[in-house]
């Protein structure tokens, strides 16, 4: 008897070693950006009227915060997840159309071989411009041209990323792409999975690219389908949504140019559309400065609405943590365009705007 309870203690506490060791290798971390203003910009509505506001998506960032783990398996493998909220900082409530985790939702696994992912994610739309897009999800930039920029995530979806020496390869696959009905870009009620139907809100995106710390480039390519409800006039499977990038970066010194173009095609209910939108951007350390300014471009081909976009951002490091900004731009509209120069505002017909906006970033 003794000889059992022996064997028994020692296999329980070989258990509890394991267990302890297991936990040794996981982490947890909570993290996130809370970032706000007040922005203000002239022709908000046809009849030229200015409006002065907290803004609602974005300020120089959006803000979140998320709950990221990893584990390491071994042998270089390591599983991980990601649960990120988005926040409207005017009200409190949660973005990307009310989720709970619209920012990301997803676990996966990593290891030499790339990174494979399951659930809500980025899709390499929104990957490709990252490095390249100097201003990034700012309240003036190129997401307020092209309000799916910022928005470029896919639901039920399975990514993949690989970088071998400098050269980056990723793609995603979404058997339902978006669940939500209401929210703007950020929820277009086309949540596939639809029998007998396989391309129902299906969506595939891909990108290859090269890059180090000096200088890279990449392309990406993105495609949508509809369905019955969907938002942007997809409302057959047989209505697509395509956009082409070709983006790149370049170091000169401690500056950063970064520049792309992104074509677009969309074959919606009501006809064809398409446009090419460009942009050109630098960013540049000063002490505890850094000054960002960027020129875009959006040309409508067979109609006269395009948009001009000029925008500069000043930011001062408080802390490694803590940062103070302002914002300044302009968007010219023309022919019956009505693109706001604030991310998720509103502008009046071939009207013209100018903003302004100082806020204070805190990270995480």
């Amino acid at each position: 008897m003794n000889s059992i309870r022996k064997a028994i203690v020692l296999a329980f506490g070989s258990l509890a070693t394991m267990a302890s060791g297991a936990m040794a290798q996981t982490s947890v971390q909570i993290y996130g950006i809370v970032d706000s203003g007040v922005v203000r910009v002239t022709n908000a509505d046809a009849a030229g009227n200015s409006i002065t506001k907290v803004p609602s998506l974005t300020g120089s960032l959006p803000s979140r915060i998320g709950f990221r783990g990893t584990e390491d398996l071994g042998n270089g493998l390591q599983a991980f997840f990601v649960l990120e909220n988005g926040l409207s900082l005017d009200t409190g409530a949660a973005g990307q159309g009310g989720r709970l985790f619209g920012r990301a939702a997803q676990v996966g696994l990593k290891g030499a071989w790339g990174t494979l992912t399951l659930g809500r994610q980025n899709n390499m739309t929104y990957i490709a411009g990252m490095k390249t897009d100097v201003m990034g999800p700012n309240i003036f930039s190129i997401s307020s041209i092209d309000l799916y920029i910022p928005n470029a995530r896919s639901d039920n979806a399975i990514g993949y990323m690989g970088n071998f020496n400098g050269i980056v390869l990723g793609a995603t696959y979404s058997f339902g792409r978006d669940g939500v009905a209401t929210g703007g870009p950020a929820a277009t009620n086309c949540a596939g999975e639809v029998p007998g139907n396989s391309k129902a809100c299906r969506q595939y995106t891909a990108l290859l690219g090269y890059e180090n710390k000096a200088w890279g480039i990449n392309a990406s390519y993105d495609r949508m389908h509809g369905n019955t409800g969907a938002a942007g006039g997809l409302t057959s499977s047989g209505n697509t949504d395509v956009r082409t990038t070709v983006n790149g970066y370049l170091m000169v010194g401690a500056t950063k140019l970064g520049a792309g173009l992104m074509d677009r095609e969309t074959r919606a209910a009501t006809g064809l559309t398409e446009s090419v939108l460009y942009y050109a951007g630098a960013s540049h350390p000063i002490g505890a400065f850094t000054v960002d300014a960027q020129v875009a471009r959006r040309n409508a081909r067979r109609s006269e609405s395009d948009v001009t976009l000029l925008v500069a951002r000043l930011s001062y490091a408080l802390s490694k943590r803590t940062a103070v900004y302002t914002s300044i731009g302009r968007i010219d509209n023309d022919g019956s365009s009505a693109v706001a120069l604030d991310v998720g505002g509103t502008a009046g017909v071939g009207m013209a705007q100018n903003g302004v906006m100082a806020g204070v970033r805190h990270i995480f």
